[in-house]
């Protein structure tokens, strides 16, 4: 009985720690994104990945309270990571796409509203941002064509940013 009041006792305090972690990343990204000026929906993308980073660690952790024998839980995480890994490979756009789309939000110069020329010897982007998504750039040309970027094209092309909102 002392033993299942140990891991009760854990969970609680791996909860409640969970909370505050919680807590403490959107008010930092809240925080970061007034300060750098971010709009809210890429604030809710980097909410998203981060409460999914801290939900994996805490399941993760409450594996090993409720005393999953290591050996299995090291293949049962190594099969998941395997899966995942084929999966990004075999959509490796996809990936590379949430990677840029974290960098954007933390170090890129564009912002919604923000007119930009992308630096490209085919092909001659030149209009406004309409949205930043975790996926694309949604731009409207000079010549108003609608055009979907995909992040990691921003982060390989070179952008001039003609004015700022």
């Amino acid at each position: 009985m002392l033993k299942y009041q140990t891991e009760i006792f854990l969970t609680l305090v791996l909860v409640i720690i969970m909370i505050i972690l919680l807590l403490l990343s959107k008010k930092a990204i809240q925080r970061f994104g007034f300060i750098r000026s971010i709009e809210a929906n890429r604030r809710k993308i980097i909410f998203k990945l981060s409460h999914l980073l801290i939900y994996v660690i805490a399941i993760s952790i409450l594996a090993i309270i409720w005393g999953v024998d290591h050996k299995q839980f090291a293949v049962f995480i190594s099969s998941v990571m395997a899966v995942l890994g084929v999966g990004f490979f075999a959509q490796w756009s996809l990936l590379s796409s949430l990677t840029a789309s974290v960098i954007l939000f933390f170090n890129h110069p564009v912002r919604i509203g923000d007119r930009i020329r992308i630096l490209d010897k085919d092909f001659d982007w030149t209009g406004e941002i309409i949205d930043i998504t975790g996926f694309y750039v949604f731009m409207k040309t000079d010549d108003g064509r609608n055009i979907t970027i995909p992040n990691s094209l921003v982060m390989q092309k070179g952008i001039e940013i003609l004015e700022k909102k």
